[in-house]
């Protein structure tokens, strides 16, 4: 009895602490104005050297935790063509990061307003530069638009502290999940088709 109890505790301490580190974390988002999120349908993640092949339990963590929510939204993987292509990366210490003081995203994607190369200097939304410290790691997660090779998306939290082993896997879930409550964005018919 007195080892299940020690053990009940155990776990509660273990996945308080996962919370708390979690919560700790400053999460944000910016987009480009050129993101046409009402067309993207599918996505892949980036695939190559360094931190795009981590093979990794955490890398695999952080992949399958991307993917989850991004089926949740609607999207479907795809191995050729895929509309987004999906990059993480953990960056490790304290860093200077520009970000850009922007609407909700949401909100912008009902406008239906996409700029291109063809929209005129004085339609354009323009981008209000904000500098931002980011502490003691960060993930950032970023969209990138296939068809144009642009970032469309950029969610990140920072102060992420990672501990070693489970307690690490589910604070990098947690971390996913509040980038991603970021980017609320389903593709399109997808609410309506499920809802039935």
């Amino acid at each position: 009895m007195k080892l299940t109890f020690t053990l009940l505790v155990s776990l509660v301490a273990l996945a308080m602490t996962g919370c708390f580190a979690s919560r700790e974390a400053r999460v944000e988002s910016d987009y480009s104005y050129t993101g046409n999120f009402r067309r993207y349908r599918t996505y892949d993640f980036i695939t190559g050297q360094g931190l795009a092949a981590d093979t990794s339990r955490l890398g695999e963590v952080l992949r399958e935790a991307i993917r989850t929510r991004m089926r949740v939204q609607g999207y479907r993987p795809a191995r050729s063509r895929a509309d987004l292509l999906v990059n993480f990366r953990v960056f490790e210490g304290d860093m200077r990061f520009r970000g850009y003081a922007q609407e909700d995203l949401t909100r912008w994607v009902t406008t239906g307003v996409v700029e291109d190369d063809e929209t005129p200097k004085d339609e354009r939304q323009g981008y209000k530069p904000v500098k931002l410290l980011l502490t003691e790691g960060t993930l950032l997660v970023t969209l990138i638009d296939n068809k144009t090779n642009r970032a469309v998306w950029n969610g990140y939290a920072s102060g992420v502290t990672v501990p070693p082993g489970v307690q690490g896997e589910v604070v990098l879930k947690r971390s996913v999940r509040s980038i991603f409550d970021r980017y609320q964005i389903f593709t399109e018919g997808y609410l309506e088709n499920n809802g039935q």
